[in-house]
């Protein structure tokens, strides 16, 4: 199996890849992006060390020069490809995955993705091919980049007095801990703070409910106001209100429109960015507050350009991505995490929790990502579309990353995985009567695809 997938290379270390390549990854990647230096950070999961030795003798053997940035998140990698002026770099890491997976991300001029569609299957073919990695008569250097000074400052200026808010944070033992209390504040509550590839608390995934359990437990048994949970390589971020409730990911995007619409002042008409499965309480009350929606495909391949062409202010994913125009257009969990209390602290001021400015902006029922087994998914969705367009007049119709129908009080969405062999579905309603009639409906015809 090849751990070449549609966003980035990732898999199961020793299975779906092996050390061989690792280094043709890295003698290809300059030369297919015509450049003689590649910035690289990594995490630190216990298969790091060894992938970023024959990623170095790659590069290095293709002549060109690894700016080594030591222990980051990806985040932080994104930013200084962009700001320094790299035009090529490579994160190590597998995200959210388990501590047997690994992988790289790689981005290309301005934090630019570099995706299945935007040159990464032209790498693959190199690396899969039998074209010989021939030795550079000059080999490149190792460059020590440091820049965790330059990334803190940089995080300040979205800082404001948090000190009425007790926070409470779980770093998953990821790269979250190397800037979470530099950042939010030290005194603050910390779990799982100590950077360890084992993972031995939980995995780092964040949308996973046996996962949140640790800090939804520290929140209610410190009173907390609010749950930060990162993800493993701090690119994504959940967040628990101060009754210990998960809140979905997309949610959290109407949040930012709050301090978004504070700090620019005529930002009326400017766009945010959502994904195919954002609930339509973001988009009513978003809209209310003067933002455009733009509703465009799942993943930062596709939402950072996206961003960039519409010249959009911020935008989210259902997942927990958070995009930003002052970030290069990327996703930063850091930054989003700043917002964010940024808007906490506010609303603390004026007796306003957590909760009830969440309670204000969700007024659908949300069946949640579903997820199916399946092999006929496209005929299934081909069903679903059919059957419900005959049924209903269809307001809205979507056609990437599957359907997304849209009716008077009810809408869903079908799609399928880009990386799994599941069919996933979103509906959500008015009511949540008419939201457990849809799901059942929905879930006979799909099953007769099974």
């Amino acid at each position: 199996m090849s751990a070449f997938k549609a966003y980035d290379f990732r898999g199961v270390y020793g299975v779906d890849f092996d050390l061989n390549t690792i280094y043709r990854f890295g003698y290809f990647l300059p030369k297919l992006l015509k450049t003689d230096k590649v910035l690289v950070g990594r995490d630190v999961r216990l298969s790091t060390p060894e992938i970023f030795e024959h990623l170095r003798m790659g590069i290095n053997d293709a002549g060109a020069d690894l700016y080594d940035m030591g222990l980051t998140t990806t985040p932080m990698v994104y930013y200084f490809t962009a700001k320094h002026h790299f035009e090529a770099s490579v994160m190590i890491t597998a995200s959210h995955n388990p501590k047997e997976y690994n992988g790289l991300k790689v981005s290309r001029k301005e934090a630019l993705p570099f995706g299945y569609d935007s040159g990464l299957s032209d790498l693959e073919e190199l690396v899969l091919s039998d074209t010989p990695a021939v030795k550079a008569a000059v080999p490149g250097k190792v460059i020590p980049h440091p820049v965790m000074d330059e990334y803190i400052e940089f995080l300040f200026q979205y800082q404001s007095d948090f000190s009425d808010l007790k926070i409470a944070v779980d770093c998953s033992n990821g790269m979250g801990s190397i800037l979470a209390k530099k950042v939010i504040e030290e005194h603050q509550l910390y779990i799982h703070d100590t950077p360890d590839g084992s993972f031995p608390n939980h995995d780092p995934n964040p949308l996973e409910a046996e996962n949140r359990e640790d800090i939804e437990n520290l929140v209610l048994s410190s009173k907390a106001d609010v749950g930060i949970l990162f993800d493993g390589d701090a690119d994504r971020v959940v967040f628990i209100d101060e009754k210990g409730n998960f809140i979905p990911p997309d949610l959290i995007i109407a949040v930012m429109g709050h301090y978004f619409a504070e700090r620019e002042k005529d930002h009326e008409g400017n766009y945010y960015i959502q994904d195919i499965r954002t609930s339509k309480s973001v988009t009513e009350y978003l809209t209310a507050m003067g933002f455009k929606p733009y509703i465009w495909r799942v993943g930062r391949a596709f939402a950072a350009l996206k961003l960039r062409e519409i010249d959009g202010l911020f935008g989210g994913e259902f997942a927990g991505h958070y995009y930003l125009k002052d970030f290069y257009y990327s996703d930063s969990a850091m930054v989003t995490v700043l917002i964010v209390l940024n808007v906490l602290a506010k609303l603390k001021k004026e007796g306003i929790p957590f909760s009830e400015l969440i309670d204000k902006i969700k007024v659908y029922h949300n069946s949640g990502e579903i997820n199916f087994t399946l092999d006929r998914k496209q005929e299934a969705m081909e069903a679903l579309k059919d059957h419900f367009s005959k049924q209903e007049k269809v307001l809205q119709l979507l056609d990437f990353d599957g359907y997304r129908l849209e009716f008077h009080d009810w809408w869903f969405n079908v799609r399928p995985s880009n990386t799994e062999p599941y069919l996933r579905l979103i509906v959500e309603a008015k009511v949540a009567p008419l939201l457990d009639l849809k799901i059942k409906e929905i879930t006979e015809i799909i099953n007769k695809f099974k």
